[in-house]
């Protein structure tokens, strides 16, 4: 794999959320990359421990710790979890999300705070119990993935897009509190991602002519586009770096 190396993230500890398939798996990917030391979170068992088997047998430092996001004491056991395997963490990429479609006359209150705690609550608890950690050592990334859904108003995901837009709420407000403590919160708002389940699911010819067309860049965005600004928002190359979105869609806004 080739690109940019940030001599800082070797040996850092990084946790990610989210790693097992898709944007995330990518970001462990190019995080191993850099010799930092990976753990991540999913509720998905088969693809996680795949994935770590392969970076494994690269002589990857990483771990995979099963729990549902939606599950607060899950998600603080399993930060626990990976803290006590690799150390005290000084990177967090809030990564996992579900941009399932809906149908606004289908959406329950249950349903809607799923969305809520799957897409935008686990990133503030992720960040609470990490962020002591950072504090202690003087210094610290937080990078959020929000989307560009609800800056173009895409249709058929009103709870999702929702739960997107107060990312960069909850990005500014983070950033606000920990700068004090030279701790950086910042976000990722991709465009459309052609991810394993992009492709299995909603891409097809018609569906990618028009983002193209919509889109600046005329090719398909893929997940190390994103990880590759994680990485870099993650590194002492963005020290000045905070309270920001970066918009990565090729264009689309």
């Amino acid at each position: 794999m080739s690109g940019a190396i940030y001599p800082d993230l070797d040996g850092k500890v990084v946790l990610v959320t989210g790693g097992g398939s898709g944007i995330g798996a990518s970001i462990v990917r190019h995080f191993t990359r850099q010799k930092a030391k990976v753990g991540f979170i999913d509720i998905a068992r088969e693809p996680s421990e795949a994935l770590v088997a392969t970076l494994s047998a690269e002589g990857a430092e990483v771990v995979f710790h099963e729990a549902d996001l939606t599950d607060t004491a899950s998600l603080r056991n399993a930060v626990e979890a990976v803290r006590t395997r690799l150390g005290p963490i000084g990177v967090l990429i809030n990564n996992a999300g579900h941009d399932e479609r809906h149908r606004i006359e289908d959406v329950t209150p249950e349903f809607w705070d799923e969305r809520m705690a799957v897409n935008l609550r686990h990133q503030f608890f992720a960040a609470q119990t990490v962020v002591p950690d950072m504090k202690a050592a003087g210094f610290g990334s937080i990078v959020n993935l929000g989307s560009i859904s609800w800056l173009v108003g895409v249709g058929g995901l009103v709870a999702y897009a929702t739960a997107k837009a107060g990312v960069l709420g909850l990005t500014k407000a983070l950033a606000r509190d920990f700068g004090p403590f030279n701790v950086r919160v910042n976000a990722i708002a991709p465009g459309w991602i052609m991810t394993e389940r992009q492709l299995g699911k909603w891409v097809t010819p018609e569906a990618i002519a028009d983002a193209l067309n919509r889109q600046c860049l005329k090719r398909r965005l893929v997940p190390a586009d994103v990880a590759k600004v994680a990485m870099f928002l993650s590194s002492e190359e963005a020290s000045g770096c905070t309270a920001q979105q970066y918009i990565v869609d090729g264009g689309w806004v």
